[in-house]
């Protein structure tokens, strides 16, 4: 085997004791400076993933061990060694490629099982009782002072008035009491096709509870994904589960607020690394499952920010703003063809 990291080489040591028997082959195809990379037995595969702390590895490990007696939509967990966590592969045709290299109506069928997936997840998480057991996310002053505190990533294109929203409403909004385990982290990226066929979500580093949309407004809200708003707004509707404990509009209503903040994150987001890096090809976006710096990706999410915004009272004002970013960015686009 050709020289390895210190990091994979922690990752060996660990997958050899763990399984008895030589790995044969390591791959990345997330890239070198991924946490996880792909174990080679043979004709057997197996997904390592060396976690930054102790913690952090082990409850990821009980989540997807608690899940999945329940579900088929996760990994399975093999085995835990300190920070090293060995899962099934759930598959190497990752959704945030698939869903740019397919037709239209192959597209609506990914993102229905991609939605489908993250409600079964949550059903199962509540037949395990998850809800009772996982870290609350999202509940300290910081972290809704930052989420509800990205307007100003809109005063690049337009100025956007301090008082254009009444923040402590939406803050009271998004500080919901904490009833559905999340999965976190929903982007496209995070997701794969096997080889039978089935999409299955990954990556349950962050998981927890909260409200519950916020899975679906992290696939939403990710850049790179292709549908428009409104259908993917119909497909939630269509897979809604009353389980959920809320009602199909309050659940809709909280959605609209949260996607609409968490575009506004991602759009922070890709501003900074535009300044920092300057802008990516989407090709290379895809392939590493990097933050969506392209022209192309930042007007898609202003699109996807002000139909959401226009879908709940208490960001409905942001909407005009998010469409002078989204003209800016097509401007950029025309000018560059």
């Amino acid at each position: 085997m050709a020289k390895t990291s210190s990091r994979i080489q922690k990752i060996l040591s660990a997958a050899e004791a763990h399984f008895g028997r030589k790995v044969d082959e390591v791959t990345t195809p997330g890239g070198e400076g991924r946490s996880s990379c792909r174990l080679h037995f043979g004709n057997v595969t197996v997904i390592a993933t060396l976690r930054p702390n102790y913690r952090r590895a082990h409850l990821e490990a009980y989540a997807l061990h608690r899940l999945a007696p329940h579900c088929d939509d996760a990994p399975k967990v093999l085995g835990v060694v300190d920070k090293v966590i060995f899962q099934s592969d759930v598959g190497s045709r990752r959704l945030n490629m698939e869903i740019a290299r397919c037709s239209q109506s192959r597209r609506i069928e990914l993102a229905e099982e991609a939605v489908g997936g993250i409600f079964r997840i949550q059903a199962a998480a509540r037949a395990a009782g998850l809800e009772k057991e996982m870290p609350h996310l999202g509940v300290n002053d910081e972290w809704l002072d930052n989420l509800t505190g990205g307007l100003d990533a809109l005063n690049n294109f337009s100025s956007v008035p301090a008082d254009v929203v009444d923040l402590e409403a939406l803050r009271q909004l998004i500080a919901t009491p904490a009833r559905q385990f999340v999965k976190w982290d929903c982007r496209s990226g995070n997701a794969a096709i096997g080889d039978d066929d089935k999409l299955r979500w990954f990556d349950f580093e962050y998981s927890g509870v909260r409200h519950g949309a916020e899975d679906l407004a992290w696939l939403i809200g990710d850049e790179a994904w292709p549908l428009r708003p409104d259908v993917m707004e119909d497909i939630v509707r269509q897979a809604f589960d009353p389980a959920t404990g809320h009602t199909l509009d309050a659940y809709l209503d909280y959605l609209a607020a949260y996607t609409t903040l968490h575009c506004l994150q991602r759009f922070r987001l890709i501003l900074k690394e535009a300044r920092k890096r300057g802008w990516l090809s989407k090709t290379k976006v895809r392939k590493f499952d990097d933050a969506g710096v392209h022209p192309e990706f930042a007007a898609h999410l202003c699109g996807v920010g002000a139909y959401f915004a226009g879908r709940n009272r208490l960001t409905s004002a942001l909407v005009p703003y998010f469409e002078a970013a989204e003209r800016a960015f097509k401007v950029m686009l025309k000018n560059a063809a």
